[in-house]
């Protein structure tokens, strides 16, 4: 683990196990809790064809998927699913690559019998099956509400008695939901970074997490977000300086020249340059911080992606 502090301009390189004793103690510490959904899935035209689904939505008796095919799916059209021979009725398509699924019922229940963690693409299995091991390992230890397409993998770091630990040291936990999405991984392919727009994302902040993240501001405790979902989601909740509880979405894209209001510190993954995340650690950290950083990460050969190494920002 990688710590910065951005009041000394430090980069010191620790350990994981460390990190109790690197918190002041009286840090609240957000967590995403959003569980990853085996959201990918193959099925097969009335034509024989071939189409890949990545799941990016679910609706009542219906989802929202991402497709992959030799030729385009058209409304109109029945998929049967591969593993089950389920059939789909493509409803609509809503944009070039994507198709409005309906199902006949819950979807959740249907992926789940179905479906294939959508782990990512250096993790090699056979045609992209998981292992029943992926359904636990690419899960962090506190994911409960499903609805993700790829952990929030700052999370995947914590155990149950490393999160003892932290609580022993006077530290809190509160849990929010943002469902994490296939766009919070898309490159930035503007030319102007202004113009990238984000793909929106489902959130939910309970009145519990809420208050406790509110009660830390106004005694001027440190929040600590633990990933870019959980910045992204509190930053969205609390435009006005105070964490609203509810549902909601965001399509909030976070880079250099963002104001905070809530975040003040924050746990992270290595990311890929181009990449919306580096832009939002790069507005906490600051640009050429950051920058160095990375060059002295690659210098020390720390693991990027997702179950990589970790970076604390202070």
């Amino acid at each position: 683990m990688m710590v910065l502090s951005r009041a000394a301009g430090t980069i010191e390189h620790r350990s994981v196990r460390e990190l109790p004793e690197l918190l002041a103690g009286n840090e609240t510490l957000v967590v995403n809790d959003s569980r990853v959904i085996p959201a990918r899935m193959w099925a097969r035209k009335e034509s024989g064809g071939a189409v890949e689904l990545l799941v990016v939505r679910l609706l009542p008796e219906r989802f929202e998927a991402m497709t992959r095919s030799s030729k385009p799916v058209r409304p109109g059209q029945v998929l049967r699913l591969e593993r089950t021979g389920s059939p789909l009725r493509v409803e609509a398509i809503p944009e070039p690559g994507r198709a409005i699924l309906s199902c006949g019922g819950a979807p959740l229940p249907l992926i789940q019998e179905e479906g294939s963690i959508p782990l990512p693409p250096y993790i090699r299995r056979d045609r992209g099956w998981d292992e029943q091991a992926d359904r636990e390992r690419y899960q962090t230890v506190y994911a409960r509400i499903e609805g993700s397409v790829a952990a929030p993998t700052a999370g995947l770091h914590f155990t149950p008695e490393l999160m003892e630990r932290v609580r022993a040291r006077g530290c809190r936990f509160a849990p929010l939901t943002l469902h994490v999405g296939p766009g919070t991984f898309q490159p930035v392919r503007t030319e102007n970074v202004d113009e990238h727009r984000m793909e929106e994302e489902r959130f939910c902040v309970s009145e519990t997490s809420a208050a406790e993240v509110n009660e830390a501001k106004a005694q001027g405790r440190p929040v600590l977000a633990v990933g870019t979902t959980s910045v992204r989601c509190l930053e969205s909740a609390g435009v006005s300086g105070l964490l609203m509880p509810g549902d909601g979405a965001t399509s909030l894209f976070i880079r250099p020249g963002y104001s905070f209001r809530i975040v003040d510190r924050m746990l992270t993954n290595f990311h890929l340059p181009g990449s919306t995340l580096i832009l939002l650690v790069a507005a906490l950290a600051g640009r050429d911080f950051i920058l160095e950083a990375y060059r002295e990460a690659v210098r020390e050969r720390y693991r990027f992606y997702s179950y990589g190494d970790c970076m604390l920002i202070l």
